[in-house]
């Protein structure tokens, strides 16, 4: 996490930030942390250049993951969307 960070003030439909509360709170952390995600995997932050690359090199057991990168990085993005 960076030292200093901007606050921004975002306005939300009722119904999207209730969704939103009940996801951090799901997860276990802040509806700030949960914010930041989501907008770096939209964006395509460093979170999710450091997901894509490490999947790529994570011991998995699995012989076929070279046959299989496109698929596996596909899944990956699709995920953290």
């Amino acid at each position: 996490m960076l030292a200093y960070m901007q606050r921004t003030t975002v306005k939300l439909p009722d119904e999207l930030d209730a969704r939103l509360r009940h996801e951090a709170e799901r997860r276990g952390t802040t509806v700030s942390e949960l914010t930041r995600e989501a907008i770096e995997a939209h964006l395509g932050g460093p979170r999710q250049r450091r997901k894509l690359l490490a999947a790529g090199v994570a011991a998995s057991g699995h012989r076929d993951i070279s046959e299989r990168i496109d698929e596996i990085l596909a899944d990956e993005v699709g995920r953290s969307r």
